[in-house]
């Protein structure tokens, strides 16, 4: 079965055709945790179920589902991308997101700060400060798979950090010297737009950008998961969460209160917990 899944073509979330790769997927479920014969039997079981043309969704889907029954927080490793993608509808709480993982890498972070420019006035998604370092950071968030951040990024943004480089914080008159900057997006960044912020001594950070240090390997490093990658919780009460601005599954471990309030009822409660609790634990990957 697994030679007649070679020659199946896929459907990736891009539009782009590609053959299925029981390898790429295999590797995607040891990194959430899986053992080396759990992942094995979920292939198996996915395999049975491809079409052709069938999409890369449907098959994480499909993957997803079979992973839950084995562990509920592997699989919510394994849905990280998706709970990314689901931490909207609006960007804010992808920017909260990232000053916390920006704090676990000890820099001081300020959220949606409204500077003067030497032309106009700018919202600043993160500063973040540590040392001789202060960092003017623009989040790119989008809630749908395959979106390419182009080129028109980093070159508007450099325009806006060149306008900011020396600059006034509006709420407390305080001044502002920015001496990097840097751009984050949950979704991928086009060759163009790499090449240009390489050149032009910009940070772009994506879902697998740098190798090695790039959004996934943060999380994954740091414990941090973001509160959508819960597999105990509801779609609404996650959305209730984000309007309370809670982001980390972390912080449910230190306020759980918060869940009584949004109605998530014992034994349940102590579900979420668990797996939440199962999550905050670093889980360091040789290979990204």
């Amino acid at each position: 079965m697994q030679n007649k899944s070679r020659h199946l073509l896929i459907t990736k979330s891009s539009g782009q055709k590609v053959p299925f790769n029981a390898g790429k997927l295999k590797k995607s479920l040891l990194r959430a945790g899986a053992s080396d014969f759990q992942a094995d039997e979920i292939i198996s079981e996915v395999i049975s179920m491809l079409v052709e043309g069938m999409s890369t969704s449907k098959i994480h889907k499909a993957a997803f589902r079979l992973l839950k029954d084995v562990s509920r927080p592997v699989a919510a490793r394994y849905k990280l991308k998706q709970a990314l993608l689901e931490l909207g509808p609006s960007g804010f709480p992808f920017e909260q997101y990232i000053a916390e993982l920006l704090k676990f890498q000890g820099y001081k972070t300020q959220v949606g700060v409204f500077v003067q420019g030497h032309c106009v006035t700018h919202e600043i998604d993160v500063i973040a400060d540590k040392e001789n370092t202060q960092m003017m950071i623009e989040c790119k968030f989008h809630n749908r798979p395959g979106y390419v951040c182009d080129i028109k990024i980093p070159l508007y943004i450099r325009s806006r950090f060149i306008d900011v480089a020396d600059s006034k914080n509006i709420a407390t008159g305080h001044s502002v010297r920015f001496n990097q900057v840097r751009v984050i997006t949950n979704t991928r960044f086009s060759e163009d737009a790499t090449q240009f912020a390489k050149c032009m001594n910009m940070q772009l950070v994506s879902w697998d950008f740098p190798k090695n240090n790039a959004l996934k390997d943060w999380i994954d490093h740091s414990g941090l998961h973001p509160i959508t990658s819960l597999t105990t919780l509801t779609q609404k009460e996650k959305q209730q969460l984000l309007e309370e601005k809670v982001v980390l599954c972390k912080s449910i471990l230190n306020t759980h209160k918060i869940l009584e309030q949004i109605g998530v009822r014992p034994p349940r409660l102590q579900k979420v917990l668990a797996e939440s609790m199962a999550l905050c634990e670093p889980y360091p990957d040789s290979e990204t």
